[in-house]
């Protein structure tokens, strides 16, 4: 039997739902470019350019699917104290089904020098959400549940996190709990089926190795796995060629999800532009017509000529 979309509206809402069900919902940000700008997932990585930096990025997912999530995201990030210190911050605005999610977080990272060129970050997050969910849109069978009854407006959330991330000059590896803790109790309070936090840990550990392959081309493979107890273990496996240090082409999978094209181009010393698609390979993909995002990033203060210094995370 073919799924209306009321039905499927219906299912995405309540699975997004912390009051009824134990579920390991979409908490965390999901972004398919990640690998340009890790402040998204690690605070650690804050400060690890000699140069300011900004990215701006939209995601709409799952298009054409009626309450699919949609998320906007800015981080902003540089080095202190002569690159021994690192200091980033982080907008989101996050809506999936019923729920919305805003956040503003502070990123703080401590860099020690490794060897000739390496950096080991230690990295701490601090974030204040204001969630909100409008639980009279749902529909639903028992009239009476006390989850439904109420809609949850602007709750404060106190988040914060933790990270780790070592770099040099063509390699990275990071590990990450972007939401260690959160003061979620005003969601859950009154919800006597509620679990204990409705926001829960997600463990990342990510790491990529740049290869020049000759003067032209750069060959960089990456993996991203994600960690969540009361889900399977999901990775992301990504190819990115570079072509004369400027244009990026690349291909994902996202295990038991979807595959990735993606690109990205260096205008000049200052703007990079990129764009993914995300392709499902579960049954989602009978109802939605896949994943876009576009992304901008704005560096300042980085060297003109590209060829000496080149982006590659």
């Amino acid at each position: 039997m073919k799924m209306t979309k009321t039905r499927i509206r219906s299912m995405l809402a309540s699975a997004l739902l912390c009051g009824a069900v134990h579920v390991s919902a979409q908490q965390e940000l999901m972004t398919s470019q990640y690998m340009f700008n890790g402040l998204f997932i690690n605070p650690a990585y804050a400060g690890s350019h000699p140069y300011a930096s900004a990215t701006a990025l939209h995601r709409s997912q799952w298009t054409g699917m009626e309450g699919a999530p949609r998320t906007n995201l800015l981080g902003i990030d540089g080095p202190l104290w002569n690159n021994k210190m690192g200091l980033g911050l982080t907008f989101s605005h996050d809506r999936i089904g019923i729920s919305t999610d805003m956040e503003m977080a502070v990123n703080y990272a401590y860099r020690i020098r490794t060897g000739n060129s390496g950096h080991l970050a230690f990295g701490l997050k601090a974030g204040l959400s204001m969630y909100s969910a409008h639980l009279g849109e749902l529909v639903y069978w028992d009239a009476q549940d006390a989850a439904y009854q109420h809609d949850i407006t602007n709750a404060a959330v106190g988040k914060f996190g933790f990270g780790m991330y070592w770099n040099n000059e063509r390699s990275f590896i990071g590990l990450s709990i972007p939401t260690l803790t959160a003061a979620d109790g005003e969601i859950t309070s009154g919800l006597a089926t509620a679990p204990d936090h409705y926001f829960t840990q997600h463990a990342y550990l990510n790491a990529g190795h740049v290869f020049e392959l000759n003067e032209d081309f750069d060959l960089k493979p990456s993996v991203l796995i994600k960690y969540q107890r009361q889900a399977p273990p999901q990775a992301d496996l990504n190819m990115n060629l570079l072509f004369r240090d400027r244009f990026w082409l690349g291909a994902g999978y996202r295990t038991g999800d979807a595959v990735v094209g993606m690109v990205e181009f260096q205008v000049n010393h200052v703007f990079r532009i990129g764009y993914a698609y995300d392709m499902n390979t579960s049954k989602l993909r009978h109802y939605n017509g896949g994943s876009h995002e576009v992304m901008l990033g704005i560096d300042l203060g980085r060297e003109p000529i590209l060829i000496k210094n080149p982006r590659f995370f």
